[in-house]
């Protein structure tokens, strides 16, 4: 099949190109570069930006399969200019759905759900709480009656490549990396749930699903874990690491737990990662110094917006 990844450069979209490849498909990556200085895969690259409607247009029509990664991602990043984090997230897959009629696969998220207390699945009222949940939830409404699978990831973590830029502003990879330069991990409150899900499993549901029959939204995670236990199980891999817990103040105020029951019974559906592999994934690369300044902001999406963002975008 012809597969085009639209943020084919990026964090998820790295793991997604290196399953494409193995499988045999023909690929093309189109990529703005926002993060990355450069791509070095043997992939077909197009340097571009969604908005630029026209560039996209002849890639669309070669591609079979649009498997769509581009957006703004966080909260914290579609907060520093929301009319941007709409025009890229929502309006870009507004345009999608109008202009294109093969399969889609599009990633959401499960903050889309907000703070809920009861495990939720996708029948489960939606409650967004940030500019990046909103657009991605109007997102998926747009793709609705399309050749279109959306799925609600769970919080990512591990290495999913060899190349492509690793994310440091994600729970479990946060926390290896302050285990392991300060030995002391701050966490607010502890009882907050989180599901979380290595960034390989992700990229299996999609080249899974390139040309299935399956339409709709799908959570994708494998386990729902509180921050406090998540804290403790990194401790076990970081035996000195202290744990400093303090009252409830900060503005992350989401909470939830999911079931991804759908996904295993429709596609088998079964994560081949645990948290434990991915701490130490990210432990390896801190430990033997594969990144030189942890500090650098280009491995955190909201402090490398905030820093270059007004000339990059």
């Amino acid at each position: 099949m012809k597969v085009l990844v639209v943020g084919g450069a990026g964090y998820i979209g790295g793991a997604v190109t290196d399953l494409l490849l193995e499988s045999g498909h023909e690929i093309r990556v189109f990529d703005t570069l926002l993060y990355e200085e450069a791509f070095r895969k043997p992939v077909p690259f197009f340097f571009g930006d969604v908005r630029d409607r026209e560039a996209l247009k002849p890639h669309l029509a070669w591609a079979d399969v649009v498997v769509w990664l581009a957006a703004l991602v966080g909260d914290g990043a579609c907060a520093l200019n929301p009319d941007i984090a709409e025009t890229i997230n929502q309006a870009s897959v507004e345009w999608l759905a109008a202009n294109y009629d093969g399969r889609i696969i599009f990633m959401s998220t499960c903050s889309v759900y907000g703070a809920q207390d009861k495990e939720l699945d996708e029948t489960s009222p939606t409650n967004p709480l940030s500019v990046y949940a909103a657009t991605k939830l109007r997102s998926e409404k747009a793709l609705e009656g399309k050749n279109a699978i959306s799925f609600r990831l769970g919080t990512i973590y591990g290495v999913g490549d060899l190349f492509s830029r690793i994310r440091l502003d994600l729970v479990v990879n946060i926390l290896v990396v302050r285990a392991f330069t300060t030995g002391r991990v701050k966490v607010f409150g502890g009882d907050q749930f989180r599901p979380l899900m290595h960034v390989k499993d992700a990229a299996m549901a999609v080249v899974q699903n390139l040309d299935t029959p399956h339409t709709g939204v799908f959570n994708l995670h494998r386990q729902n874990v509180r921050i406090i236990d998540l804290a403790y199980q990194v401790r076990n891999h970081f035996p000195d690491m202290t744990i400093e817990l303090t009252e409830m103040s900060f503005q992350d105020a989401r909470n939830y737990r999911v079931r991804s029951d759908k996904a295993v019974t429709a596609f088998g559906f079964h994560p081949r990662y645990s948290i434990d592999d991915g701490i130490e994934e990210v432990k390896a690369l801190v430990s033997e110094r594969r990144i030189r300044d942890l500090d650098n902001p280009r491995y955190t999406n909201q402090a490398f917006l905030a820093k270059f963002g007004p000339q990059l975008l």
